[in-house]
């Protein structure tokens, strides 16, 4: 008998371990009665269209939470901040901007939207009814104060990045996003957003490093809001045993965009009307007309020598403090401190005596080698440069390679 007991308990332990994921699933559904299940709730994505404003340009994501039994529509916001914090501009440079999660009515989230004339498209969940019971539960703990503020990084943990996170937290099974060619990387998605605003083009090419230039994994690709509505329209809930079911049950356009109101918004916004490649490339024609007349008469001016060397020194050190201090993603990594440091600050004086005695300067020799070098190896380094670097690489060479044509012609 011995034997057989041993074989049946055996037997008794498989049928176990066969049968436990079924009876963890099911105490995962019968635990909706640990929960307030409210069957008319309803949760949404909500993608609003970019705006004009600076930090309107690469759209917005926030969770509609609905409730018919309960009487409520509101819009849980992780994109709330406020220009008015005690120095909010220091702490943003220092990458150490607090946003917070703020609840509101949906239709106070509408108007706003509208009144710029962005689009909003509404993607309603397949949530079974714990899910978005749960999920609204912890929305609303989120709106806390002592709950509500985190640390934003416009790559990793901003407003769209955070709602797909609550929902993947509540969402019993696995999420599977589709798989998508081509791929990007961080900088060729961020001008998708910013063509239309070449100057806010150039001041993220500036600052933003080799880092952003690796291509990115489809989960990378979501900080972006439409990037993040695509990515949810094919995704599909694994819930094992349970099979798999869609992310979105429904998506419909809760706001169409307003043309007008799209005009009246981006005349409000100020212009300028040259770009930034257009002015800096001019500025290396006008340097180099200037070149030839201090060449032919021997003499350099000193005024813009100053001027120059002096705004050179002071974008460096924005550049260089950033990639030493700041704690935003990938500006430790940037080619163009090469380019833009605050070295020339420290041969201000230097430049200027010199031009006004006519004598000669070692530090023009030392900036046309570094630059040639920048220039050179600008091809081979892993870092798309801003659209007026190359221009202003060029017109820094100019200027040094016109005090050399001087100290040759004086001798």
């Amino acid at each position: 008998m011995r034997p057989f007991m041993r074989r049946f308990v055996h037997f008794l332990l498989l049928v176990c371990g066969l049968c436990l994921p079924l009876r963890l699933s099911a105490e995962d559904v019968q635990a909706a009665d640990a929960v307030v299940v409210d069957s008319t709730l309803q949760v949404s994505l909500l993608t609003c269209s970019p705006g004009f404003a600076s930090y309107e340009l690469y759209g917005h994501t926030a969770l509609r939470v609905q409730s018919t039994q309960n009487n409520y529509d509101v819009v849980f916001n992780y994109g709330v901040f406020d220009f008015a914090q005690d120095h909010f501009v220091w702490r943003f440079v220092l990458g150490e901007c607090d946003y917070r999660c703020a609840v509101s009515e949906y239709y106070v989230f509408e108007h706003e939207y509208r009144m710029r004339g962005s689009s909003v498209t509404e993607q309603v969940l397949n949530l079974l009814p714990v899910e978005a019971a749960e999920l609204t539960s912890a929305l609303f703990s989120n709106c806390q104060p002592e709950n509500s503020v985190y640390r934003y990084n416009i790559f990793r943990n901003n407003c769209t990045t955070k709602a797909r996170d609550m929902i993947e937290a509540y969402v019993r099974g696995v999420i599977r996003y589709p798989a998508r060619a081509p791929r990007y990387t961080f900088r060729q998605l961020l001008h998708q957003f910013t063509a239309a605003s070449p100057w806010d083009e150039v001041g993220n090419d500036l600052l933003l490093g080799a880092d952003v230039d690796t291509l990115l994994c489809e989960r990378d690709e979501m900080f972006a809001p439409i990037y993040m509505m695509w990515y949810a329209d094919s995704a599909m809930i694994d819930r094992g045993v349970w099979g798999c079911t869609p992310l979105v049950r429904e998506r419909r356009m809760a706001l169409e965009a307003n043309a007008v109101q799209q005009q009246e918004a981006m005349a409000a916004e100020p212009t300028f009307f040259l770009t930034p490649a257009q002015l800096f490339w001019g500025l290396l024609c006008v340097a180099l007309l200037l070149g030839c007349w201090e060449v032919r008469r021997r003499r350099a001016v000193w005024g813009v020598d100053a001027v120059l060397l002096t705004l050179q020194g002071v974008a460096g050190i924005l550049i260089v403090f950033m990639s030493l201090f700041s704690e935003h993603p990938a500006v430790d990594t940037n080619w163009q401190a090469w380019l833009l440091n605050p070295l020339p600050l420290f041969f201000v004086i230097p430049v200027v005596r010199a031009d006004i005695r006519g004598e000669r300067c070692v530090y023009h020799a030392a900036a046309a080698a570094v630059l040639v070098a920048f220039l050179l190896l600008s091809f081979v380094i892993p870092q798309h440069f801003s659209s007026i670097t190359m221009p202003l690489a060029l017109l820094l060479l100019s200027r040094a390679l016109v005090h050399l044509c001087i100290y040759r012609l004086s001798r």
